[in-house]
């Protein structure tokens, strides 16, 4: 059946938990309590880090570290949000994941400096561009879009709203794009968007859900075997230290007020059927640097399917 961008075919998480009573994903108690441990023994190496962790079936959290920062915190996401266009777009029949876009690593768009760290590679198709976090490609996917399509792509997945995890929540803050030069920016994560971890971790939540209730579709095949790849061996590889297994994205953008870096991870594990969401935030550093420690939390995290 074809998905189309109208409301009602974007179901809020909580529409969709009748699908995924087969899963079993809720967490108990015990099960909290791990996570919590799991998250204060690797956060020694890096204090000033906002995490939080939610049960994908409830949606409550399980562990946080700086909750009240977290729900404060508002940052460009980065390459974060690649994973949630791409899901919507595959779904909508709006981009053909096997065609594939020539990177040269130099992109330049309206001033900004996007060039890919990845190596040198052929043409990448949609679950490769994702493994990599090619900026090239997603700026070409970006270059598609109409005006006014990415706020009804990026709204339904509980990324632009406050959570009601915590209380003060800062809410995100969303610029339309109107010329092709935002549009690309803004599916890249480095302007006119800004999130806080909590909708991060409610967006994630979203796609894990989605996912589960579409498991053999062309969108859950790719975005999840591009998570699986990137935190595996790609972009995100630093999250995969021998613990608990995970599909994830990195992320690195400059803050609006001066050149320093942030970075984000944002994961669904275990990888092959996700019981929780793991959102990592690193307010001076980079994608690689908030990976690591999701490397490190779910190195302590309860669970059998390890790497």
């Amino acid at each position: 059946m074809r998905h189309t961008f109208e409301v009602h075919k974007f179901l809020r998480p909580a529409a969709l938990l009748a699908t995924l009573a087969s899963f079993s994903l809720s967490c108990s108690a015990r099960d909290a309590s791990a996570w919590q441990q799991a998250v204060q023994a690797a956060t020694p190496i890096a204090p000033g880090a906002r995490i939080v962790v939610l049960d994908v079936s409830t949606g409550r959290i399980l562990a946080e570290h700086k909750l009240g920062e977290a729900a404060r915190t508002l940052a460009a996401p980065g390459s974060t949000l690649k994973p949630l266009v791409l899901y919507s777009l595959i779904a909508a029949e709006r981009w053909n994941p096997q065609q594939r876009i020539a990177c040269n690593r130099r992109l330049q768009v309206a001033g900004h400096s996007l060039a890919c760290p990845h190596p040198p590679a052929p043409p990448f198709d949609a679950r490769e561009a994702l493994t990599w976090s090619c900026n090239s490609y997603f700026a070409a996917v970006a270059r598609t879009l109409a005006p006014g399509v990415l706020a009804g792509i990026l709204r339904p997945t509980g990324l632009l709203d406050a959570t009601g995890l915590a209380a003060n929540e800062a809410v995100a803050e969303f610029h339309a794009p109107r010329i092709v030069d935002d549009e690309q920016l803004t599916v890249l994560g480095v302007a006119g968007i800004r999130v806080s971890p909590l909708e991060l971790a409610e967006a994630y939540r979203w796609l894990a859900l989605r996912m589960a209730a579409h498991p053999d579709s062309p969108a859950t095949q790719v975005v999840r075997d591009g998570l699986m790849d990137s935190a595996s061996f790609g972009m995100a590889g630093e999250a995969s230290l021998g613990g608990l297994t995970v599909a994830g994205k990195t992320g690195t953008a400059e803050g609006a007020a001066s050149a320093r870096t942030h970075g984000w991870f944002a994961g669904l594990a275990p990888a092959a059927h996700p019981q929780v969401v793991i959102v990592v935030f690193e307010p001076a550093g980079r994608g690689a640097d908030a990976a690591h420690l999701a490397g490190e939390i779910l190195a302590h995290a309860p669970g059998e399917d390890r790497r």
